[in-house]
């Protein structure tokens, strides 16, 4: 396999731990726990798993001696940079504890597992894949394990290969099942451990006990590089608004923190639209003004962040997806044998007047998108929409009447880009290599333990490694009921963009100014090797958070 020069000298980087890792390791429990909501309904769906401890690890002299044991891991979801380096810190930590210790992985995700598909990783596999990014290792894939039958399946597995615990490498919705899987080999006294590791790039899997998940660091420096690059050709060019889609389906974490590293004219945030219940037209008539008030000083151009979702998050737009979804799933048929000509006159008859007036208001695709691209659920498939063209040809009109009424006198002309799959693989920085690690290194103490449900936990990351807290975190914890497919289910809370936290309010106290003035910061790409400021630091919005 051929290597590029900057492979050779990334596999030679040795992952920073924290101390209390590094010899005798030593277990502290703390308080029980709760969910974060709908603790009785929780409670009975994880009698087994429920109100478990915290768990700490710290230095000690005394070094215990623990029998081999085999663990299998699993890479699930989406990609995120760092998953090889969990899987090394996993390697690592089990053969530190025995060096009989055997690790599996499973093929393609969590189909592996129930498919019975998987292969050693040995050492020279490892060595193959420390400090790189992707998950092709092992693969990946997006099935949920959520039945009894796949829950026997993997058992059938995991018994025959000696098996002690499962890892499974996920977002919140893996973690769930990561969680399920848990309870239910648990209370069939199986023997089997299932622990976590919390990973995903939108950043939304977090709470006080898991400061960050990992890839968040990396995409986002990535993401930022790229954007400081577009505002160095923004502002050399002096002719165009570039419209940038991010990342971010549910939350706006990373447009959030590239805005924090780039200082763009613009950074929408979808949890304050939805909070301000803000119209399409008043997101619009937001950046036309901006626009408007640049030219006053002859700035024809600009840069605006988009989080992915953003559509979903302004409620107007929302009951309008939602009255389609119904519409459609009523009449599929009917308007199947429908001219694409008479489509949108159909739907528009069909429609509440309040939706009907904002659907006729859409340029011809995003309507087309919202009415014709549906998922196996019969619903839009948001992803799809192309939401930085939207509001870039909605502000183009806007522009076009203001210049007839004289309110703008300056030019508009616009270039659209979509950041998503260029960060999901980035080579991990030096924070997400050391974090992964970490997690990974925890896992195999929390599987040493004899833990179960848990998600491995590294915490205090702003300060040096050596410093970093780890431990484990009941899964239990994070969870609440939510609607999911008509059903009400047990699920990981998503963290959202805190309104009321440093990182926004920090943004909040400075967008007016970036709005006006060409203020632009150029990140440069993701450095490994330099002064520690350079190369260790990470995201603005951990700083913030942690007030460091």
């Amino acid at each position: 396999m051929t290597k590029s020069a900057l492979q050779i000298a990334r596999a030679a980087y040795q992952p920073k731990l924290p101390s209390a890792l590094l010899n005798g390791v030593k277990t502290t429990l703390g308080a029980t726990t709760q969910s974060v909501a709908d603790q009785e309904e929780i409670q009975k769906l994880f009698p087994n798993t429920y109100g478990m401890p915290l768990v700490r690890f710290e230095a000690t002299d005394e070094v215990t001696a623990y029998p081999a044991f085999n663990v299998g891991v699993i890479l699930s979801g989406g990609q995120a940079p760092g998953g090889h380096n969990v899987i090394s810190g996993i390697f690592d930590g089990i053969k530190r504890l025995n060096s009989d210790c055997r690790l599996y992985g499973f093929i393609l995700g969590p189909g592996g597992l129930i498919d019975h598909k998987y292969m050693e990783l040995t050492s020279d596999i490892i060595d193959e894949y420390r400090n790189t990014g992707g998950f092709d290792m092992i693969g990946s894939g997006r099935t949920k394990l959520e039945t009894v039958e796949q829950f026997e399946k993997g058992y059938e597995i995991l018994k025959e290969l000696g098996i002690k615990a499962l890892v499974i490498i996920g977002g919140d919705d893996s973690n769930t099942n990561a969680c399920v899987l848990a309870e239910y080999y648990a209370a069939k006294n199986y023997g089997i451990q299932v622990i976590g590791c919390p990973k995903t790039i939108d950043g939304d899997l977090k709470n006080e006990m898991i400061e960050t998940s990992f890839g968040f660091d990396t995409a986002c420096k990535l993401y930022s590089e790229v954007i400081g690059n577009i505002q160095r050709d923004c502002n050399s060019a002096r002719k165009y608004w570039h419209f940038i889609k991010l990342m971010g389906r549910s939350a706006s974490h990373i447009a959030l923190e590239c805005a924090l590293q780039v200082q763009p004219n613009i950074c929408l945030v979808s949890e304050e639209i939805e909070a301000k219940d803000m119209s399409l037209d008043d997101v619009v008539t937001y950046i036309a003004q901006a626009v408007a008030a640049r030219a006053v000083d002859g700035n024809n151009f600009g840069t605006v962040l988009i989080p992915e979702g953003l559509i979903e998050f302004i409620p107007a737009m929302k009951r309008l997806i939602a009255e389609l979804n119904d519409l459609l799933a009523k009449n599929g048929e009917e308007f199947s044998h429908i001219k694409k000509s008479y489509q949108r006159d159909y739907i528009t008859k069909k429609l509440s007047e309040e939706n009907a007036k904002l659907y006729a208001s859409l340029p011809e695709e995003v309507a087309r998108q919202l009415t014709l691209d549906r998922d196996p659920h019969g619903n839009v498939q948001v992803s799809l929409i192309e939401t930085e063209q939207l509001l870039a040809e909605m502000v183009s009109r806007k522009l076009t009447e203001w210049k007839k009424e004289g309110k703008f006198t300056g030019k508009f002309a616009t270039q659209h880009h979509f950041f998503g799959y260029e960060g999901r693989c980035a080579a991990p920085s030096n924070y997400d290599a050391d974090y992964c690690y970490s997690l990974g290194y925890t896992a195999a103490f929390l599987i040493a333990g004899g833990k179960t449900g848990y998600m491995s936990s590294v915490r205090n990351t702003t300060a040096p490694a050596s410093e970093w807290i780890a431990g484990g975190v009941p899964i239990t914890m994070m969870m609440n009921m939510e609607r999911r497919q008509g059903k009400m289910k047990p699920v990981i809370q998503k963290a959202l963009v805190d309104l009321n936290g440093a990182p926004f309010k920090t943004f909040v106290a400075q967008r007016d100014e970036w709005a006006r003035k060409t203020d632009y910061v150029y990140p440069g790409p993701i450095q490994y090797f330099g002064p520690t400021q350079v190369c260790d630091q990470p995201t603005k919005t951990l700083q913030l958070e942690q007030a460091k």
